[in-house]
């Protein structure tokens, strides 16, 4: 297997993120969020409003890993089916043939994942949890580097079936994106006026920066980076903590805790740290916790937001030294 050296992680980080910036403009916090929770071996659920490139980013983080990507829009018809795959009789061999449906793929782009019903969306439920597919009673394992993106649309819930918790929970973080900044903006329009086409990545020049052994070696490094005791019981008390603020209706749950530890190793062995420092803890906490965190409905319609619970949480418990 093909090695990544500890000191060379930043560098491969840096290189990742201006592969990616060829054609994603901005959003860095995102593109760092994504690239760490892959990493962690997690799934991320993407919100942002329409054409803020949701999509462009997940072909983008495939290329850049030279990795499969598949996209599949999710509608109100669709079917388990549409996404696992079927089995198809042959009447002339007289045999069942397996057709895989577009789950079998490394980068899986669900786009508007809230727009299907209950059923099909909890078909990617086994493949998140288990990575494998269960089609006529067989198991189908997916690969190691299988990764969700699935994406939804703050604002229009019209036609919309809201994630339930247990499919939220599945997601190692949610992250947002939001509209680029002015100049980032025009950059955009720049690109455009020359001729970025958004589905051509080979004209952008964006070429892999990883390969696939380098990818597994990566993640090998985040989950075996050094973890001291006080900083486990930091990530113990933040889980335990959330579950006793007063305008929390549903605080973290252990997998939650798991969650937040593995998105941190990843987020400081991509920064080339030989341990796991607090910092790094409460830089993934807001992209962990808040799909996690439900609020009380009194404190919703004060204007409370997840993410103000996480910063209550960071504030009020105490960080090791």
């Amino acid at each position: 297997m093909l090695g990544v050296s500890a000191p060379d992680l930043p560098a491969t980080q840096a290189r990742l993120e201006a592969e990616i910036g060829k054609a994603v403009v901005g959003q860095r916090e995102a593109v760092a969020e994504l690239l760490a929770a892959f990493f962690a071996g997690g799934h991320v659920l993407l919100e942002g409003v329409p054409g803020i490139a949701k999509t462009l980013l997940a072909k983008a983080l495939s290329r850049a890993l030279d990795l499969s990507f598949a996209r599949i829009q999710f509608t109100p018809d669709l079917m388990p089916a549409d996404i696992v795959g079927t089995s198809i009789f042959r009447p002339q061999a007289g045999t069942f043939e397996l057709r895989r449906g577009p789950i079998f793929t490394d980068v899986l782009l669900a786009d508007e994942v809230n727009r299907t019903p209950p059923k099909t969306q909890a078909a990617l439920l086994e493949a998140m949890e288990e990575r494998q597919v269960t089609l006529d009673g067989a198991r189908h394992v997916l690969g190691d580097a299988f990764f969700v993106v699935a994406t939804q649309n703050p604002i229009e819930y019209e036609g919309t079936y809201p994630l339930p918790e247990a499919q939220t929970d599945r997601f190692l973080m949610k992250v947002r994106m939001g509209y680029p900044a002015a100049a980032e903006e025009a950059e955009l329009l720049r690109r455009a006026a020359a001729g970025f086409d958004s589905h051509d990545l080979d004209a952008a020049g964006l070429r892999p920066v990883l390969s696939r052994p380098e990818v597994a070696e990566t993640r090998a490094r985040a989950r075996r980076l050094p973890v001291a005791e006080p900083v486990l019981d930091y990530v113990s008390r933040l889980t335990r903590r959330s579950r006793e603020l007063p305008r929390a209706r549903l605080g973290a749950s252990p997998r939650a805790g798991m969650a937040l530890l593995a998105a941190a190793r990843a987020r400081a062995a991509l920064r080339g740290a030989e341990y796991l420092s607090p910092d790094d803890v409460k830089a993934v906490a807001r992209p962990v916790l808040r799909h996690r965190l439900i609020l009380r409905p009194e404190a919703e319609l004060e204007g409370a937001t997840p993410d103000d619970l996480v910063e209550e949480l960071l504030e009020t418990v105490e960080v090791p030294r």
